[in-house]
């Protein structure tokens, strides 16, 4: 293999699929990078044996093909202390890569492509969707932090995509609060659903924030290829059953509170520091125009409550909430106000936006109560 490329343009592709590396690998081939270079086009692939991150970069200057697999710390590393310039990169007989520069060289070792894993490959029977790139990093953003961290259930530690003909519903969930983020005019082959671990998840929204085109999603019923720009991702799904969440979001809540999201959250903190530390329970009082929040320790002999102004339509309320839940659901939401929906102190709050409805995107948010 040799080949000439810059290292700004190197290292802008290796820092993009670097992400993917384990601090500790299951295997030590996995602490490299794999390099494929064939017509003019070099492939940089890391993987951490569950989810795989490739990208593609153009060059102008191969002078011979080759596959190999390069330390990834050691050569990252390497490119970041090099100011801009075009690089040349070599290998030789005794198993290392020379890489030389305007005023130096330097030689690290590389090993066999063929002890690295092979890409898994799309099934025969696969469903196909086609999302923006803003859009699936929005939906990633809203939901990931209502995963759980379930060993039992492991269908609860990932984002499940739940398909139509035209719209598509991301949903998390750790049994104390669900979130949904629903987006319509979606293009895909067929209705269908898949359950994303949050890690990959988490991983693919940080790259996306960059990204600004359509991105292709491929998935079988055991990974799900993400395709977009020069890059690729591909995953292992969560295998099981998502609960029918659709069967627990409540359809009409006769009591609504519509309030500022900031004021809110800045309430809940505040009193949530007096709540006892096992339970961090909350009450909200609401009723008149008004909304009370408490919290106290009777073992410590603490307590306070805030007063808010909020518009009420219904009968006069107290209900409980865990203030880390509550708050987590505040904290991530966006809107200026959020409506409140609520049928008694024993069911299901629903939070959505009181800033008006957007045409082709919605977010909602499902809490359970405690007993007070």
């Amino acid at each position: 293999m040799k080949f000439i490329a810059s290292s700004t343009q190197l290292l802008i592709g290796l820092n993009s699929v670097s992400k993917v590396i384990a601090s500790k690998p299951a295997l030590a081939i996995l602490d490299n990078y794999l390099f494929d270079l064939k017509d003019n086009t070099l492939s940089v692939t890391a993987s951490n044996g569950e989810t795989t991150l490739r990208t593609q970069i153009s060059l102008e200057k191969v002078f011979e093909d080759g596959q190999i697999t390069v330390p990834a710390k050691l050569f990252t590393e390497s490119l970041r202390q090099l100011p801009d310039q075009p690089l040349t990169f070599a290998t030789d007989h005794n198993s290392s890569l020379i890489i030389t520069w305007s005023s130096g060289a330097s030689k690290i070792p590389f090993h066999p492509a063929e002890d690295y894993p092979v890409l898994p490959a799309i099934g025969e029977e696969f469903n196909t969707l086609s999302i923006g790139a803003e859009a699936l990093m929005n939906g990633i953003s809203d939901t990931i932090y209502a995963t759980a961290e379930e060993e039992l259930r492991p269908v609860m530690n990932g984002i499940f995509f739940d398909i139509a003909d035209d719209s598509l519903s991301m949903v998390a969930s750790d049994a104390h609060k669900l979130v949904r983020y629903s987006l319509r005019d979606i293009k895909s082959s067929a209705p269908s659903s898949f359950i994303l671990h949050k890690k990959p998840a988490a991983i693919l929204k940080s790259i996306l924030a960059k990204v600004d085109e359509e991105v292709v999603v491929k998935f079988d019923k055991r990974n799900a290829f993400f395709s977009f720009g020069d890059t690729l991702l591909v995953c292992r799904l969560i295998d099981g059953n998502y609960p029918a969440y659709k069967s627990i979001l409540p359809k009409n809540n006769p009591n609504k509170m519509i309030i500022n999201r900031a004021e809110m959250l800045g309430a809940v903190r505040r009193v949530a520091v007096y709540s006892n530390q096992a339970s961090n329970h909350v009450v909200l009082k609401i009723g008149n125009g008004e909304l009370m929040i408490s919290a106290e320790d009777t073992g410590f002999s603490t307590s306070a409550y805030e007063r808010l102004s909020c518009e009420y339509d219904g009968t006069p309320l107290e209900i409980g909430f865990k203030a880390p839940f509550l708050a987590d659901i505040l904290n991530n939401f966006c809107f200026e106000n959020i409506c409140m929906e609520m049928a008694d102190n024993c069911r299901p709050a629903l939070i959505v936006s009181a800033d008006g409805n957007n045409a082709s995107e919605d977010l909602s948010a499902l809490l359970m109560p405690v007993m007070v």
